[in-house]
């Protein structure tokens, strides 16, 4: 069976935190559930859209999107909007994309945000922020062959280990 790429349902809420949980683990993050961690058993009330992917029936990976007012600036830059750190002309995100271990080696990483980037263009959206833990680095390979550019960096906003992250500027249309 080819995985698939689904949108979320609440039924998926210990599939979703099981996936997130095993990949901080896996690189030594922190699992904070009631703080830093705590938006996974809401992800309908935290999420514009969010969508989890499965491989002979299981969830094994899932991403969000959240939409945002345009940050201000030129494309390539940072701003600080509210005392935090953000891609420039952006106006949505990718956010909490995850793929299990086990899993991975089937494209899902890149099906996500194709998912994502797809969501933003139906939404009329012109670039997403994308941020990521500075130790993923698969992952800030499949950004940049998808288009996106490095933009900067920073502390992770409420990570119990201030982890460094570096943003990511993708844009909507390919």
């Amino acid at each position: 069976m080819p995985p698939i790429v689904r949108p979320f349902r609440p039924e998926d809420t210990d599939a979703v935190v099981q996936v997130v949980e095993t990949v901080f683990r896996e690189y030594g993050f922190s699992w904070d559930p009631e703080g830093y961690c705590a938006d996974l058993w809401r992800v309908a009330e935290t999420y514009d859209a969010f969508w989890v992917a499965e491989l002979e029936g299981d969830v094994v990976g899932c991403v969000g999107f959240e939409l945002h007012d345009p940050v201000p600036g030129v494309p390539g830059g940072v701003a600080v909007v509210e005392g935090d750190v953000r891609a420039s002309a952006t106006d949505c995100e990718l956010v909490r994309l995850y793929v299990l271990p086990s899993a991975r080696g089937h494209s899902l990483g890149r099906t996500l945000t194709e998912t994502v980037r797809a969501e933003a263009m139906h939404r009329g959206r012109e670039a997403i922020e994308l941020w990521s833990d500075k130790k993923l680095v698969h992952a800030h390979a499949l950004y940049e062959r998808l288009g996106a550019s490095r933009v900067g960096e920073r502390i992770c906003p409420g990570d119990p280990d201030q982890s460094p992250e570096w943003g990511f500027r993708l844009p909507v249309a390919p």
